[in-house]
């Protein structure tokens, strides 16, 4: 048998799972770790559909993912697709295809819906719209009438000076008056938000107490465009609030954003979630990972028959989250195990070159089935199971294969079907 086959077997009839999956399999009502629509924990990834979907982006996704079933919580998709310039056709639906592909779906996202919908970005402009016109009222916000031409300016002269970029303010001290006229020519200006005051402190789940001073290195930040499409500021913190977000788990890019989010909040009067930033999953000499690089994407994993559960293994094991490493856990595995308090500020080193080897030790060398040598290997399996019958064995493999409690001998199934599709149906019920 090769050995693909039986890593998936073993997993299929864990004494841990076997209970469980007889039930959902033979129609038993079974306890589950689906949403309540009462449950505090909400959680979502937030990808931008400017390219499809690599190894840095299931990790976070998966992050989230079993954060939320450990505390029977929901885990959302919502896509950030307001650079309208750099979408990229067909992402936005390879996001999710590959979610599902992993075992890790969305519980709402734009495909399942869900009561927090839309889960577009570019279809939620209205709320940015009435967010953006409250801060104004409240002289937290302000319209920017400077042109691209002086912003560019403003660059490249820091840039010349070997100081960091940052907006003067100049549109800030503009008079009622002054905004009035300029309206009258310009009806569409920026609107930036004010960064006055000190900015609150805040404690990650990950690193701990931050405060990061933005208006001492920053200007004012643009909220929203001039085409009435939001920045990430502004967006992130209206959707967070008006989908009930209860934590974000999110990379650690955004950690030096936060204290600005947290002026939002306090400007809009939300309350704002706990925030928990997660380090980054680099390659093995410590560089980021790369859209160019062509094998970080899921697609060419699931192209070239890489198993969903050896890329969870792999990125979970390369990181931190679990009291230890230990390959071959299963999703409920990971869920039981993940400890958000055990995540640590140093990056996940991945080293890429090993994931054809893993690829390759996996799928195994080929192997002639056949029914006798199958039958053998099914024994060994359920004399290793200790208080479960072959019997029984064999009625969940057989419901696994055909949907059927009666039937051919499960041997004679898995020569008909091939290693193919046997891993295939196989795979599918541990992702139920």
């Amino acid at each position: 048998m090769p050995p693909h086959m039986a890593v998936l077997l073993k997993k299929l009839l864990h004494p841990g799972r076997s209970p469980a999956a007889l039930g959902r399999l033979m129609g038993r009502r079974e306890a589950s770790l689906g949403t309540d629509p009462g449950a505090a924990v909400r959680v979502r990834f937030a990808p931008s559909p400017t390219g499809f979907l690599h190894l840095g982006g299931l990790r976070t996704a998966l992050y989230n993912y079993i954060f939320a079933k450990k505390h029977q919580g929901s885990f959302i998709l919502r896509l950030e697709d307001t650079d309208q310039t750099r979408l990229v056709p067909g992402a936005a639906e390879n996001i999710e295809d590959m979610l599902e592909w992993a075992g890790v779906p969305p519980d709402e996202s734009p495909r399942r819906g869900g009561p927090a919908g839309p889960y577009l970005q570019s279809q939620r402009l209205a709320l940015y719209a009435q967010a953006a016109e409250a801060l104004l009222k409240s002289g937290a916000a302000y319209p920017c009438f400077c042109s691209p031409q002086r912003l560019e300016l403003l660059k490249k002269e820091a840039l010349r000076n070997r100081q960091t970029p940052r907006y003067d303010n100049r549109c800030q001290s503009l008079s009622q008056a002054q905004v009035a006229q300029k309206l009258a020519t310009d009806p569409k200006p920026a609107i930036r938000f004010r960064l006055e005051g000190e900015a609150p402190a805040f404690q990650d789940l990950v690193y701990g107490w931050n405060r990061h001073e933005v208006a001492s290195v920053e200007g004012d930040p643009v909220i929203l465009k001039s085409d009435g499409f939001p920045t990430y500021h502004l967006a992130s913190v209206v959707d967070d609030h008006h989908m009930g977000i209860s934590h974000v788990l999110r990379g650690s890019e955004w950690l030096v954003s936060t204290s600005k989010h947290l002026l939002l909040y306090q400007a809009l009067g939300w309350q704002p979630p706990q925030f928990a930033h997660l380090p980054l999953l680099l390659n093995r000499d410590g560089s980021k990972l790369s859209k160019r690089q062509g094998d970080i994407f899921l697609e060419h994993f699931a192209a070239t028959g890489f198993l969903p559960d050896a890329l969870l293994d792999i990125i979970t094991n390369c990181g931190s989250g679990f009291a230890e490493n230990q390959m071959g856990r299963t999703l409920p595995e990971l869920i039981t195990q993940f400890d958000l308090s055990r995540v640590t500020c140093h990056s996940a080193l991945l080293d890429l070159e090993k994931l054809p080897e893993f690829n390759r030790l996996l799928e195994g060398p080929g192997t002639h089935l056949t029914q006798d040598v199958l039958n053998r290997e099914l024994r060994k399996l359920s004399d290793g199971l200790e208080g479960i019958k072959h019997s029984n064995v064999m009625k969940l493999l057989r419901v696994a294969l055909s949907g059927q409690q009666q039937g051919p001998p499960v041997a004679e199934m898995m020569v008909s079907l091939g290693p193919k599709e046997v891993r295939e149906r196989i795979q599918k019920v541990l992702c139920s």
